[in-house]
């Protein structure tokens, strides 16, 4: 099982799973559901207490990936399977983010 923390503007926002092949899940972390301020990290993703679970990487993390050459680049100097989205994430999710939300590996 591979693990990563979601932060949303440097605040944690929950946490993001790979328990297999085709079993994803990502939960909000429960201090982050107390304060009103904070938003859904994505509309795919409602705010809520709630595991939302999927066979497939969820789309919005998808979309945080490089792709094209950028991709090619970061695969081999990374040297990753570049059918392997999930370790690209969490590879590059932290550094090499547009945006609100990064992402950082639990290293176990």
């Amino acid at each position: 099982m591979a693990r990563a923390e979601v932060y949303y503007n440097e605040m944690l926002a929950g946490c993001l799973e790979k328990r297999g092949a085709a079993d994803y899940c990502f939960s909000y972390d429960p201090h982050y559901l107390l304060d009103p301020g904070s938003p859904s990290i994505s509309l795919t993703l409602p705010k809520s207490g709630e595991v939302f679970q999927s066979a497939r990487l969820f789309p919005f993390f998808t979309g945080m990936l490089a792709e094209g050459i950028n991709k090619d680049i970061q695969c081999r100097l990374l040297k990753i399977d570049e059918q392997d989205d999930f370790t690209r994430l969490l590879k590059t999710g932290g550094t090499d983010s547009i945006g609100a939300i990064a992402i950082k590996e639990i290293e176990e």
